[in-house]
């Protein structure tokens, strides 16, 4: 049973979202205060996030950035403004997804499931890339860049993963989407290009000029297999 905090100050909504997950197999947890997200989910560390982003006395864009320092499962952001403004904001800050209100309650399930497949759970595989001085650790979902751990939220870790596994092809955006994102890609989401350049500066890749995550124009992006020493 996947734990999950629900930050919604709409207390009748959030009730209601919850009894739905909880009969989906959830244990929700609901916090309906701003200010006293950031120690219940860093203290609970759940498998899942779901953060409204108005919210009194501190707002959701706030508690994300305060939890990335401590906690990395994923975070799906819950808003009611339709702003490119706001997704790409939250995407910096280290959301992983987002919907916007009002959602279809098995949008946001598939959504949930969506990020914990992504992220959740044990994996069998013991699968390690090593690229010069950067390593990926399937298995541990961690990775290291000169023996150094890269804090990496799970859609961050997904992403440089399919990059580095297919290490000096160039990877399409709808490759990109639909094998780490797990849905198609609709021409217009920049959600990836955001991921991407997060990465390039947790991976002391050049942001002006990049030498390891290598945007190629019109067809999408390549790890360099030589750029690692």
């Amino acid at each position: 049973m996947a734990k999950v905090i629900l930050v919604e100050d709409d207390e009748r909504l959030a009730q209601l979202t919850g009894q739905f997950l909880e009969s989906n197999n959830f244990a929700v947890t609901l916090v309906h205060d701003g200010a006293q997200a950031v120690e219940k989910i860093v203290s609970t560390q759940p498998d899942i996030v779901i953060l409204d982003i108005m919210l009194p006395n501190m707002d959701g864009f706030s508690i994300c950035r305060e939890i990335r320092n401590s906690y990395t499962g994923p975070v799906l952001f819950l808003t009611a403004k339709d702003s490119d403004f706001d997704h790409v904001r939250g995407l910096e800050i280290g959301a992983d997804d987002y919907v916007i209100k009002p959602v279809e309650p098995y949008v946001l399930l598939a959504r949930l499931n969506a990020l914990l497949r992504r992220g959740g759970g044990p994996i069998a595989s013991t699968d390690t890339i090593k690229l010069g001085q950067l390593e990926v650790d399937k298995a541990a979902r961690k990775a290291y860049l000169a023996k150094e751990e890269v804090e990496l939220t799970s859609y961050e870790f997904d992403l440089l993963w399919e990059l580095a596994n297919n290490a000096g092809q160039t990877l399409s955006r709808e490759h990109i989407y639909k094998c780490v994102v797990g849905r198609e890609y609709d021409g217009l989401d920049r959600s990836v290009d955001v991921r991407i350049s997060r990465l390039r500066k947790k991976l002391g890749d050049n942001t002006d000029q990049p030498f390891r995550l290598v945007t190629v124009w019109g067809k999408g992006y390549l790890c360099s297999k030589s750029a690692w020493d």
